[in-house]
């Protein structure tokens, strides 16, 4: 790639990037606005950022996998980097200087006698052809904003008030939409009175395509009542949903691909069988479940759409306007060409929620009524009970000691339904929920297992820890009673918390200090520094016991895909031990996620994370049964309240001689298992440890 895709000087001092991934609140954009700016030696403020549009940014996939600063900062960062070389070898050839005598100040480059600017010397004009390489990024003892708490640059529109999401979108002419859907997934439309729905102030339409059915009027508000007009007036073939009670043991006992994981990687070939190890004095297994999770964002889903002279175009708080593109054109059966996708923010959700499917809702509404823009929203109901869920998971896992205390032999078995369903184009079939219900549907694809390292189900099933031997098994279930994709951390959440707790049972086993005992099997110094870091943050006791007034203390630890930001997490807690109701009183993280670009969005990212699969852990689980999902709403399914979240404390062990590490996913996995063992600690009665001895 070269240079003018992600970098563009304008003659009124200003340089904007072009910036393909999108903002969700992980504040990429001012994080990549950060390092742009101090590779140019320019000032912060001259920084302008255009949001990802399939016409205008480069080509990208999704924003997933905390890869963001990874990958698109390190881009930029080799971008900004070459534009300053050949625009100071542009004044050097000009003034007949060498280059090392030339000084940039905010754009302005001066030999001490003569200056210009970048925009002098580039003008609006592009680079060429000019590939990546040429010229040297910063060491990291040269930048001045890298490393520094940079106020983000989406912040001060949210907290004025000013319209900045997809939501608030007002576009000339508009018309506002709604879908009714089915009672269940496989449910289909039987019968539909239009007329009364029809007959309503401000309804244009009634839009019925097979069993996809919605309404356009010119006001929201005429929308909701159209929309509930016509649930009262459907009448579905039911197609039930099994029963909640049978999950896990239907999980286990359904026909699974089974793979051995090696150092992250599924191999194919057979599985081999558990053996325990000779020198094994003590053997112990337990078995983790996770339930069904919502992304449970704030705001349901919202997505725009104008059809006009035989061309799309979408606004959407997707996380890949390219992937959307693609897919909108294969389930409109259309080109690539015809249609536009421009990103505007939306609830944040760090995954694969309602955000494609709405596009999808939005543009078939929208070729009914082609020339006006239609505005169309989800409902709270509709976000609960249709969005993609982040899958149901069982670990079994099984380890043996030697004499000395030591794990001589560690096995981990997941089972889990796919972790990732995003839409993709694909022939014949889609991944967009309202393709499946149209007069020709197109259904969606089988999942498949995932190959990658550190992918879906086996995500962090490969521990950090330094074993003598191992055996850690995916077991792929594709068919699953709910819809799941993406969900932040996928399958990282269940396999840390089996991993942790299992540590912790291990270490109770040989009456050992959880941190010790977790040291003593730690290799990599980076790691044990976190946890070190945590330990001290938190003021660790010896064990995390009981003080005898129902108090504990629990670690977790993990490095993100064995890759990314490493981070330890040790939570206080309280048990009433009468109710066994749980109270979060601390937290304390140490992330090591490289080097820093902007501390305030790191903390903010470990912290958000810490409390979102806090609320996970004490509070949620979609619940479901033959009539359908019952969880519709914040009663049904509750999530942590600000009178809940606990005092949190940051450790951030700054690495700027090393590469930046994804950290938007970190604290998922830790987090959990700090909670709950610190509630074993503190004596809660409504534990029941899953190990026992063999």
């Amino acid at each position: 790639m070269s240079i003018d895709p992600l970098i563009r000087f304008s003659p009124d001092g200003h340089v904007t990037l072009m910036v393909a991934h999108v903002e969700i609140g992980q504040g990429i954009l001012t994080a990549v606005a950060q390092i742009a700016a101090d590779e140019l030696d320019i000032d912060f403020t001259r920084i302008l950022v255009e949001r990802a549009d399939t016409e205008r940014t480069p080509t990208a996939s999704y924003t997933s996998g905390s890869n963001s600063i990874q990958i698109v900062g390190s881009a930029f960062r080799q971008a900004a980097a070459a534009a300053r070389y050949l625009l100071l070898a542009k004044a050097a050839n000009a003034w007949k200087v060498p280059v090392e005598n030339l000084r940039i100040t905010d754009g302005t480059v001066t030999d001490g006698k003569k200056e210009t600017t970048y925009w002098a010397l580039q003008g609006d004009q592009l680079f060429g052809e000019t590939e990546l390489g040429v010229g040297q990024p910063k060491s990291p003892a040269e930048y001045t904003l890298v490393g520094q708490p940079v106020p983000r640059l989406d912040l001060p529109a949210k907290i004025a008030g000013t319209p900045s999401f997809v939501h608030d979108l007002c576009l000339p002419d508009m018309v506002h939409g709604r879908v009714i859907r089915p009672p269940t997934y496989a449910s289909t439309l039987e019968y539909i009175d239009e007329n009364t729905a029809a007959s309503l102030p401000g309804v244009i339409a009634v839009v019925r395509d097979g069993s996809f059915l919605g309404v356009l009027a010119e006001r929201e508000e005429q929308a909701e009542k159209a929309a509930e007009a016509l649930c009262q007036n459907a009448r579905w073939h039911v197609q039930p949903l099994p029963a909640a009670e049978n999950l896990y043991t239907d999980l286990v006992a359904k026909t699974s691909q089974d793979f051995l994981v090696v150092d992250g990687v599924p191999q194919d070939g057979p599985v081999p069988p558990i053996e325990t190890p000779a020198n094994a004095v003590q053997t112990l297994e337990a078995t983790y479940r996770k339930p069904y999770h919502m992304h449970a964002a704030l705001g349901p889903a919202a997505a725009a759409a104008l059809w006009q002279d035989e061309h799309l175009n979408v606004w959407s708080h997707t996380q890949g306007v390219y992937p959307l593109r693609g897919s909108l054109a294969s389930a409109l059966d259309l080109d690539d060409n015809q249609v536009r996708v421009q990103h505007l923010e939306g609830p944040g959700c760090y995954g694969h929620n309602g955000a494609d499917d709405v596009a999808l809702d939005a543009a078939l509404l929208a070729q009914a009524l082609p020339g006006r823009p239609v505005l169309l929203k989800w409902s709270r109901a509709d976000e609960h009970g249709w969005e993609a869920y982040g899958s149901a998971m069982l670990v079994k896992t099984q380890a043996s000691l030697d004499e000395h205390g030591q794990i001589c032999d560690w096995n981990h078995d997941a089972w889990s339904y796919t972790h990732s369903s995003r839409p993709r184009p694909m022939a014949g079939a889609s991944n967009l929920l309202a393709a499946r219900y149209r007069e020709n549907p197109l259904p969606p694809p089988r999942p498949k297992p995932g190959k990658g390292s550190h992918g879906g189900i086996h995500r962090n099933a490969d521990p950090l820890y330094a074993f003598a031997r191992r055996r850690v098994v995916k077991h792929f279930v594709p068919d699953s009673p709910l819809h799941t994709s993406a969900l932040r951390g996928l399958g990282a959440v269940g396999n840390v918390f089996a991993i942790e707790s299992f540590m912790d049972e291990l270490a109770t086993a040989t009456k050992a200090d959880p941190i010790e005992f977790r040291l003593r099997h730690l290799d990599d110094p980076r790691a044990r520094a976190v946890i070190e870091a945590a330990a001290q943050e938190a003021n660790w006791r010896s064990g995390g016991r009981d003080n005898g007034q129902g108090h504990g203390q629990g670690l977790g630890f993990a490095q993100y895909k064995n890759a990314k930001c490493y981070v330890a997490v040790v939570f206080d807690v309280e048990v009433d031990t009468a109710s066994g109701q749980i109270h979060l009183t601390n937290a304390a993280i140490a992330g090591d996620a490289g080097q820093i670009v902007n501390p305030d969005g790191l903390a903010n990212q470990l912290e958000g994370g810490v409390l979102q699969a806090a609320s996970w852990t004490l509070k949620e689980q979609v619940h479901y049964g033959p009539d359908g999902v019952t969880s519709r709403d914040w009663d049904t399914y509750p999530v942590l309240r600000f009178a809940e979240i606990p005092a949190v404390s940051v450790k951030l062990l700054d690495q700027p001689s090393t590469p930046s590490l994804g950290s938007g996913e970190a604290t998922q996995g830790p987090m959990p298992f700090s909670t709950l063992w610190g509630s074993v600690c503190a004596r809660c009665p409504l534990h029941r440890s899953a190990s026992k001895p063999r």
